[in-house]
C-alpha cells in the first residue's frame, strides 16, 4: 500500500508543480505565452540628397548663341616704303616705263556678332579700322561683304551690315549686372583655326583704368580670349550675350587668364545710337578734374581723408560753366553717387543723354555746395568729362 502511494506522489507531484508554474505566469508573466514575431524595418520616405555635380553640358547654350557669332575677314591696302628718290620728279617717266608696285594688301581677321535679323553686326573698331573690304562668314558658310554703319573708336567698338536672308540673331541677356562667379563662354575665330569656344568664369567688373580706350568698363573673364577672338561673343549658361569680347591682358600674346569684354548693355547702347546717328551720344560736363590723393591734399591744405575729384580745368560756355562750378571745387558726389574715381565719374556722365540733369554736391572753401548742371553733347575725342 505504502509503495502505491509513493508511486503516486512522483506523478502527480510532478503534474501540480507544473500547474502551479503555469499558474503564476498566467498571473505574473502572461507576455510570456505571446507568440513570438519577426521584427520588419518599415520603409521611411527620407531621401538622399542627390550629389551636384553642377552642369554637365553647355551645349545647349553653345547651340543657341553660336550661329549668331561670325568671322570677319579685313582688306587693306598698305603703301609700300620706297626710297625718297623715288618721288624725284626726274624719275617719274623712267617709273612709269618699268612701273613698280608701291601698293600691297594686307588682311585681317577677327569676330562679331549678328544683332538683329536685320543684319546688323557688332565688332571692335579695332579689326575693321582702316579696312577697303569687309566680309562676314557665318557658321553655316554663307558669305557677304559688309557695310560699314559707324564706328565708335572711344569704346572701340564698330557696327557693320550685311544683306542675307534668314539671318540668325542672338539673345542679348536682361539687363542686370553680371555677378562675379558667373559662368560665361567666349566664342570666337582665335588665330583664325574656325569658331571655337572657351569657359570661363566673370573674375571682376567695371574694370577700369587699363589705358586702352576712352572708355572703359569691362567684364573680366578668365576665359580663354586670343588673337581673332576680338568682337565676338561673351554668352552666360544659357546662351545669352553678355559682352563683347574686346582685349586681353597679355605679356605673350596668347591667352593668360585675363581678358576683357565690353558689356551687353552698353555696347546694345552704342549699336543704336549708330545705327540712328552714325555716331555715338554721349553727355558732357566739361570740366578737368583730378583725383584727390595725399600729396594733392596737403598742398591744398586740405584733409588727408577727403574723397572727391577736385576741378583743375571748366570749358569756357560749357554745362559746368554754366552751373556756376568754379576750378578748386571738389566733386564729393554726380547724381548722388560718390565721385572718387575720374574713369567711374566719366563713365557716368557720358552715359546720360544731352539734356539730361547732373546733381552735383561739392565743397568750396570748406562748406558744402549743392548745384544742378544740364548735360551737353559730348562733341571730341580730346574733352574730358
Amino acid at each position: 500500500m505504502q509503495s502505491n502511494l509513493s508511486l503516486v506522489y512522483r506523478v502527480l507531484l510532478p503534474i501540480l508543480l507544473g500547474l502551479c508554474t503555469a499558474l503564476a505566469i498566467l498571473i505574473w508573466a502572461p507576455q510570456w505565452l505571446q507568440p513570438h514575431t519577426a521584427t520588419v524595418a518599415e520603409p521611411t520616405n527620407a531621401t538622399i540628397p542627390p550629389i551636384n555635380l553642377g552642369v554637365a553640358s553647355y551645349a545647349a547654350a553653345v547651340d543657341a548663341a553660336a550661329p549668331a557669332v561670325v568671322n570677319i575677314y579685313t582688306r587693306k591696302s598698305v603703301k609700300r616704303k620706297s626710297h625718297p628718290i623715288f618721288d624725284d620728279p626726274q624719275f617719274q617717266q623712267f617709273l612709269q616705263k618699268t612701273p613698280q608696285q608701291n601698293e600691297r594688301m594686307q588682311s585681317s581677321l577677327g569676330s562679331g556678332v549678328i544683332m538683329s535679323s536685320q543684319g546688323y553686326v557688332l565688332t571692335n573698331h579695332h579689326v575693321i579700322r582702316s579696312a577697303d573690304e569687309i566680309v562676314v562668314a557665318l557658321r553655316d558658310g554663307r558669305e557677304a561683304n559688309a557695310l560699314l554703319i559707324g564706328t565708335d573708336p572711344e569704346a572701340d567698338l564698330a557696327l557693320l551690315k550685311i544683306e542675307l536672308p534668314a539671318l540668325p540673331a542672338i539673345t542679348i541677356a536682361s539687363q542686370r549686372s553680371q555677378s562675379i562667379g558667373d559662368v560665361v563662354l567666349a566664342i570666337g575665330n582665335p588665330f583664325g583655326v574656325g569658331q571655337t569656344v572657351t569657359m570661363g568664369i566673370v573674375s571682376a567688373i567695371g574694370r577700369n583704368r587699363l589705358g586702352l580706350n576712352t572708355f572703359e568698363n569691362y567684364i573680366q573673364t578668365d576665359a580663354a580670349i586670343n588673337p581673332g577672338n576680338s568682337g565676338g561673343a561673351l554668352i552666360n549658361a544659357y546662351g545669352e550675350l553678355v559682352g563683347i569680347n574686346t582685349a586681353i591682358y597679355s605679356q605673350s600674346g596668347g591667352s593668360e587668364g585675363i581678358g576683357f569684354a565690353i558689356p551687353a548693355e552698353i555696347a546694345t547702347n552704342i549699336l543704336n545710337d549708330l545705327a540712328t546717328h552714325g555716331a555715338t551720344i554721349r553727355g558732357w560736363l566739361g570740366i578737368e578734374v583730378q583725383e584727390a590723393n595725399p600729396d594733392l591734399l596737403k598742398r591744398l591744405a586740405l584733409p588727408q581723408e577727403l574723397n572727391g575729384l577736385i576741378v583743375t580745368g571748366i570749358y569756357p560756355g560749357g554745362p559746368a560753366a554754366q552751373a556756376g562750378l568754379a576750378i578748386g571745387d571738389i566733386l564729393t558726389m554726380i547724381n548722388h553717387q560718390d565721385s572718387a574715381n575720374a574713369k567711374a565719374a566719366m563713365n557716368q556722365i557720358a552715359s546720360l543723354r544731352p539734356g539730361d540733369s547732373i546733381d552735383i554736391e561739392l565743397l568750396r572753401g570748406g562748406k558744402t555746395v549743392t548745384t544742378r548742371a544740364i548735360a551737353g553733347q559730348r562733341q571730341s575725342q580730346n574733352r574730358q568729362p
